[in-house]
């Protein structure tokens, strides 16, 4: 009898299993593509450290929407995905960065245009070192915090190929967390390829529809806290706290007006 019951347990969980792939499609892609640029001097502090064109490679999968849920109607079917990114700044005393990121890609012009937005937590191979590397006073500690901006124009070649190019944007910091932080940012032309699998079932668009959106008065308030350090060596880090208060009023899905009051508080 157990055995039967089973049988029956696995049979039922295929057959689930089997009905939600066949009633939730998930089309997806994946790109590669190559940079080349300049480290953007914003600081005279950093100038030392910008001696060659910084490079790099970024590895994307990308999970296409279709307006199952109302935002993706609202936002014209944005892509979200995750993304590998290796940058050489071309530079003994930076070294080189390996970062992982969470993505949004957003079109227009007829889904030609693509602009993406990521944000994700990377390794620096040569941070700050008091002894061994004093001249990278751009990271001041392993982890960072990446940031990237990417306009692409697609172009298809085949059914399951298109070629993109564009430009990127990149930003490293540790927020302060660890001094020094001058941190680096660059600018740079890239392009690549973008990959569909083939014999995926590709959904119909929903339209989005005249549904209004709109809410009363909303009244908040947020404690929020966390550590940094002083761009002076040696005086380590220290905690801070910022209290908000505010009120909210939601016009439409993408607009909110506010008003409200922070009040930071550090601690030596």
């Amino acid at each position: 009898m157990p055995k039967r019951v089973l049988t029956l347990l696995l049979i039922l969980c295929n057959s689930l299993f089997i009905y939600a792939q066949e009633s939730v499609k998930k089309p997806f892609d994946v790109d590669i593509q190559y940079f080349y640029g300049n480290i953007l001097e914003h600081s005279k502090d950093i100038a030392h450290l910008i001696t060659e064109h910084p490079k790099g490679v970024i590895l994307s999968y990308n999970r296409k929407t279709y307006g199952l849920n109302e935002w993706e109607r609202r936002y014209n079917y944005p892509d979200w995905g995750f993304s590998f990114m290796y940058q050489d700044f071309g530079n003994e005393f930076v070294g080189k960065n390996y970062s992982l990121f969470g993505h949004y890609s957003f079109y227009f012009l007829k889904r030609k245009l693509q602009f993406r937005i990521a944000q994700g937590i990377g390794y620096n191979t040569n941070p700050f070192d008091i002894n061994t590397n004093k001249k990278n006073n751009a990271f001041g500690s392993h982890l960072l915090s990446p940031t990237y901006l990417l306009l692409n124009y697609k172009q298809q070649l085949t059914p399951q190929i298109h070629i993109q190019g564009g430009l990127i944007i990149t930003h490293y910091s540790n927020g302060n967390v660890r001094a020094p932080n001058s941190s680096l940012n660059t600018l740079a032309a890239n392009v690549g390829l973008v990959y569909t699998p083939k014999d995926q079932e590709i959904p119909e668009y929903i339209p989005l529809g005249t549904k209004k959106y709109t809410e009363p008065l909303s009244y908040n308030f947020v404690l929020r806290g966390g550590a940094n350090e002083s761009d002076r060596l040696g005086l380590g880090q220290h905690p801070f706290f910022i209290a908000s208060a505010f009120v909210d009023k939601r016009i439409s899905y993408k607009s909110t007006l506010q008003a409200g009051v922070d009040v930071f508080l550090l601690a030596f």
